[in-house]
């Protein structure tokens, strides 16, 4: 393991007070347990938007605490769930009156402690929602789509949701538009190499040097296929075509496209892949109406890239056009 940290126990902490220390009208370490970052302030009259999960992805999650993005997000180790207790006190934090919104990644552990978090919110008389971030298409097919992983469709949805709560949208308006991004947003990646877990010590997995990992996960879940690494706009063809066969795209469409980068990539790469993908949505007829192009979903320093497509409506554009600022946004 060669990195630039300190004792491995200690990393997810340290970094998130270099986080506050390096941003502090952004961010702000609190709660009990030290791993909710926050805003520096609750902001008032409005539907709190918070998120949670594992550390080793910024900016997702932790890093789009700002305005018009989420209030507060619980953290844990790296690839872990946080516990219940930066869970509540995120909502806690969030709660001005007008309830909260849980933007959860669909993975086990962040949506059993998401619920337990919000069962004991409830019970202190502040009113949650959650909606489940389950955008990945390699990990099931569109008959279990129930059974996908959240990943970087994380980031749309999070940017509808803060704008919907910023815009003064009730809890179920704020609900129900988040909930519309997460039906309508895919992503799919490829990895090139595997990443190392801190308190682990040693590579995640095992990838040969000339290979790539078609549908991998953020945490070196399976993918899909396997094989040898090929020219990059046979790559982005390779997954533009699933992203478009789980959801057509037709003439006339509106999309936003966000190419990102899994921790290790160059710039100049994410540009390759983001020349390829948006003119296979030319030749569609689609319109992108907003694109992102860097490092919004990552994975530790694991090389490799993503896909992410969000079908729009006027709803959908107007919201996640909508001014945001944290020190992670950019758009």
């Amino acid at each position: 393991m060669k990195k630039l940290i300190n004792e491995p126990n200690a990393y997810v902490d340290e970094v998130l007070a270099g986080m506050a220390m390096a941003h502090p009208d952004s961010y702000a370490v609190g709660g009990a347990t030290g791993r909710m970052l926050h805003r520096p302030q609750a902001v008032a009259d409005k539907v709190g938007v918070v998120s949670g999960g594992g550390f080793g992805h910024i900016p997702v999650f932790a890093g789009y605490v700002g305005d018009g993005l989420l209030d507060a997000c619980a953290v844990g180790d790296v690839f872990a769930s946080p516990d219940m207790n930066p869970m509540l006190e995120s909502v806690q934090f969030s709660n001005t009156g007008k309830g909260v919104l849980c933007v959860v990644g669909n993975y086990g552990g962040d949506r059993m402690n998401f619920d337990m978090a919000c069962e004991m919110a409830e019970m202190e008389d502040i009113e949650t929602r959650k909606v489940i971030v389950s955008d990945d298409v390699a990990a099931a097919g569109p008959d279990e789509a129930e059974k996908r992983r959240g990943v970087a469709g994380f980031v749309f949805v999070t940017k509808v949701a803060g704008a919907a709560a910023a815009a003064g949208m009730s809890l179920d308006e704020v609900t129900s538009v988040a909930q519309k991004a997460c039906d309508n947003v895919r992503s799919v990646g490829v990895a090139l190499s595997s990443c190392t877990v801190p308190q682990a010590g040693k590579p995640t997995f095992e990838i040969a040097d000339d290979e790539m990992e078609i549908g991998m996960g953020i945490h070196g879940e399976p993918g899909v296929r396997r094989g040898k690494l090929r020219p990059v706009d046979e790559v982005t063809d390779e997954m533009m075509d699933m992203l478009v066969a789980d959801k057509p795209i037709k003439s006339g469409d509106r999309v936003a496209l966000l190419v990102n980068g899994l921790g290790a990539t160059p710039i100049e790469e994410l540009y390759l892949v983001f020349r390829r993908a948006k003119a296979r949505l030319d030749d569609l007829g689609a319109t992108v109406s907003l694109h992102l192009v860097g490092n919004y979903a990552t994975s530790m320093e694991m090389a490799g890239a993503s896909l992410t497509i969000l079908h729009l409506d006027d709803e959908l554009e107007t919201l996640v056009k909508a001014p945001a600022s944290c020190p992670f946004w950019g758009a």
